[in-house]
């Protein structure tokens, strides 16, 4: 089997946020921690600032190793009134950052090492458009998906949580099981761990994890994706978000390019009614997507990311794609393997 980190490979332009003010800024830093230091830095100069008012956030999107330091390019938003000028704006911003940048001492640092480690973070698109049903996904947009191949033809979705690790579903290894034959890998996989509990043809336990090797270095297209507390829970009918290279119909072929969709999640009080799935609903599965059909994970898709953004625009794994009925089918959502039901036993097999 061969693990192969596949992303988008379509453009699309960063449109800015209604009401907010964008601003995309390139500063030589050399610090010790590069991506903390300059969003603090950043964060500081500006609560402190004339600004206060307008200044929303700022994200470190990029980092890039250069002669003399590394290259932080950063996004900060800003919500200003309707009436004023851009370019005012702009000069000012200009001002008070140069101002107090000027003042700022930097630390020493090996600027080999410097590496975009921090989990759940993408490069683009980076704000607020909402992602359309079934599109095909940004470059880097999704940076965490990944590939299980065999003989080099997809087989499952699987997601990236460390570098050496991935997350995906049990049943992806029923026809093919566990054993490894290495032609041609972009990654050997060392060991592949199913849920204990796991039986086919039954969905309960729904889970594996793969450890590969080498470890991948993180960069703006490789990235892993934040794993949530046991604790953490996610309200009905908020909005979440799947990839995959599954098939766009029932009975169709697996896609070579990424693609995207935004579902809804649904209670499992809704999901548990007979004419949805029943008690077929058991502990550790839950459903999102749309009662009218349309829009689903579908055959390929298996093993993938149900992801959700919070309030800092960091994305966690909160689901695997598990099971449904057909592809897009009314009243029949996707079903998804709970991440925080196995958080501990995730825990338990790779340390994270």
């Amino acid at each position: 089997m061969a693990i192969a980190l596949t992303f988008g490979t379509q453009n699309r332009d960063l449109k800015p946020w209604m009401m907010a003010f964008l601003m995309v800024l390139s500063l030589t830093v050399v610090a010790a921690t590069v991506s903390l230091l300059v969003y603090f830095l950043v964060d500081e100069i500006f609560i402190n600032s004339a600004l206060s008012k307008y200044y929303i956030k700022n994200q470190i999107v990029r980092l890039t190793p250069e002669e003399d330091g590394v290259k932080a390019d950063i996004v900060m938003v800003f919500q200003f009134p309707s009436t004023g000028q851009r370019t005012v704006r702009e000069k000012k911003i200009h001002s008070i950052l140069n101002q107090k940048i000027r003042k700022t001492r930097a630390l020493p640092i090996n600027v080999s090492s410097v590496q975009v480690s921090g989990c759940g973070k993408r490069v683009a698109p980076l704000v607020v458009n909402r992602i359309m049903s079934g599109e095909l996904a940004v470059k880097g947009a999704w940076p965490w998906q990944a590939s299980l191949q065999r003989s080099n033809i997809h087989q499952c979705g699987a997601t990236l949580i460390s570098n050496v690790w991935l997350v995906t579903a049990a049943h992806c290894f029923k026809n093919f099981g566990t054993t490894i034959n290495p032609p041609l890998m972009k990654r050997d996989v060392k060991r592949i761990i199913v849920h204990e509990r796991y039986r086919s043809p039954a969905r309960e336990y729904d889970i594996a994890v793969v450890q590969f090797s080498p470890a991948v270095t993180f960069s703006d297209d490789i990235r892993r994706i934040c794993l949530p507390e046991a604790s953490a829970s996610v309200q009905p009918n908020s909005t979440v978000y799947i990839t995959g290279f599954g098939a766009l119909y029932y009975g169709g072929e697996s896609q070579n390019n990424l693609r995207e969709a935004s579902v809804k999640i649904i209670s499992n009080d809704v999901c548990k009614q007979p004419h949805v799935y029943g008690n077929d609903i058991k502990f550790g599965m839950f459903c999102a997507g749309y009662l009218e059909g349309i829009y689903d994970a579908c055959r390929g898709d298996s093993g993938g990311p149900l992801v959700v953004k919070d309030l800092k625009d960091t994305w966690y794994l909160i689901g695997i794609v598990s099971w449904g009925d057909n592809c897009g089918q009314r009243n029949k959502p996707g079903v998804y393997t709970q991440v925080t039901y196995y958080r501990h036993w995730i825990a338990t097999k790779t340390g994270l």
